[in-house]
């Protein structure tokens, strides 16, 4: 097998699949000038000063220098092209046919407002943060207590509801609104504390419907005893979905979050692919996939706009993108403040390039629907969601938008979990090695040869058993956390 990989035969530079050491073959008559790393690019033909380099076939930079066959291409001699907002026009591509496998079905929990939930568990949330080492509290023993009866009782807090105004209050309240709403939710405990901004009737009443019968709600100034309230409260709620049974569920009713963590090289050779296949066959079953993290589409929005299913997606794709651009520029910050340091010293050298692999994780198939932060994704295919690139606020996101099963692909590794059930995908079999624990399957065997058509069916399999029930690494080590997006004035 080759040491490098040429993408797209457009392409001016080839990825190091294994380090490359100089003097070493990269393509006919071009050798390698340099020790170069793995997941890094080097140049497979001469690429001029102020000359666009195309990897995946498309620009992702500008040469700052005159490259020569060989050369390492990264931040010393190419620079991103974004600067700003910009124009762009309605040109629809043909959508390719999805096709997903026959019988893929998932034992799920079949809710009354016909959504269906992964697990079920009750989720203690809070109205403000004064109020989360309680909301903690209270999970802690109840699922001490409780045990067996349902699937865990976890405490979802977050330290924002009180000194917050306008859309910044309007956007914490929605959040907390739709996680209590969420069907892998059997049960929903909102714990207020009386004073804060994030009032708890005004929460409830602009609450996406939640069925009574599994919703509790008090705020601790108001009662003598606020843990043994909650563990009374929560006790009701337990005794409503223990009677919760697993029943066999198409493919149509999954909704899957696709996220990307610590890229690296490797994430859009690898992992982000393989996560499109997945969305494919979800969306090609009728279900549902969920793209956020807007800032890191940009540079790559022309593949994802030409993906629109009419022309309001597309005005709306437009508007996402242009509107995150204005918030980065309103605060005096480039468009372009992207990749991380851990993305760059894993061989990922500008914004467009990140982008250009991160969207791989949408698959094919047509963008049905534009959702804004906090809202919930109502149609099937593929959703694109506002959100950060973040990796706590934009799962929380896809979470609170109605993703079950969230796949997150990274090249660096972490430990996070989030309240929907998180599979971890490596880009490379050495973070996979070094991490069982983090790790739920190993992408990496896709740069060692193996197919991704083969590959992507062992990723359904664990992608359907997990929806089923079958436990993540980040819920055997107990990693769950939420972050809301933070964007407004305090007090």
């Amino acid at each position: 097998m080759s040491s490098v990989l040429t993408i797209d035969p457009r392409d001016d530079v080839a990825v190091a699949l294994a380090p490359l050491a100089a003097g070493e073959a990269v393509a006919d008559g071009v050798r390698a000038a340099a020790d170069i790393p793995a997941g890094h690019k080097v140049a497979v033909r001469p690429i001029a000063r102020g000359q666009a380099v195309r990897k995946y076939g498309w620009p992702i930079g500008c040469a700052t220098a005159d490259i020569a066959p060989g050369e390492h291409v990264h931040s010393h001699n190419l620079a991103t092209g974004l600067s700003g907002l910009e124009t762009y026009a309605y040109d629809p591509a043909t959508p390719e046919a999805l096709e997903t496998p026959e019988r893929a079905t998932f034992d799920g929990y079949r809710r009354a407002n016909g959504k269906v939930g992964t697990r079920n568990e009750i989720w203690i949330l809070c109205t403000v943060g004064c109020v989360a080492r309680t909301a903690q509290k209270i999970a802690a023993e109840a699922d001490r207590r409780f045990k067996g009866r349902v699937d865990g009782v976890y405490a979802l807090t977050h330290p924002f509801g009180c000194s917050q105004l306008g859309g910044d209050l309007a956007a914490t309240r929605t959040m907390i609104g739709a996680l209590a709403a969420h069907p892998n939710a059997g049960g929903a405990l909102i714990l207020g504390l009386g004073c804060e901004s994030n009032q708890l009737g005004p929460l409830l009443e602009a609450a996406p419907h939640i069925d009574p019968a599994r919703l509790r709600a008090f705020t601790a100034q108001s009662t003598e005893d606020e843990v043994e309230a909650g563990l009374a409260a929560v006790e009701e709620l337990v005794r409503v979905a223990e009677q919760d049974r697993r029943e066999p569920c198409p493919i149509s009713e999954l909704v899957v979050g696709v996220k990307c963590g610590g890229s690296d090289g490797f994430s859009g050779l690898t992992a982000n692919p393989l996560v499109g296949r997945i969305a494919d066959a979800v969306a090609g079953g009728g279900g549902t996939a969920i793209l956020t993290e807007i800032p890191e589409i940009f540079g790559a929005e022309r593949l994802l706009m030409a993906r629109a299913e009419t022309r309001e997606v597309f005005n709306g794709i437009v508007e996402v993108v242009n509107d995150f651009k204005s918030y980065f520029l309103s605060h005096g910050e480039p468009v372009s403040e992207n990749p991380s340091p851990g993305n760059i010293e894993g061989g990922i050298t500008t914004l467009e390039e990140k982008s250009l692999g991160a969207v791989q994780k949408a698959g094919r198939g047509p963008v049905t629907e534009v959702v804004r932060y906090g809202e919930q994704a109502h149609r099937g295919g593929v959703v694109l969601l506002e959100a950060p690139g973040n990796d706590a606020v934009s799962s929380t996101a896809l979470t609170a938008a109605g993703a079950t099963v969230i796949l997150f692909t990274t090249g660096r590794g972490t430990p996070l979990g989030f309240p929907a059930p998180t599979l971890k995908i490596a880009t490379n079999s050495g973070l996979a090695q070094r991490k069982p624990h983090w790790i739920d399957f190993d992408a990496g065997r896709v740069a060692a040869g193996q197919g991704l058509d083969e590959a992507a069916e062992g990723l359904l399999r664990l992608v359907l058993a997990t929806a089923s029930g079958q436990a993540t690494r980040a819920e055997d080590n107990g990693e769950r956390e939420i972050a809301l997006w933070k964007r407004g004035v305090t007090l």
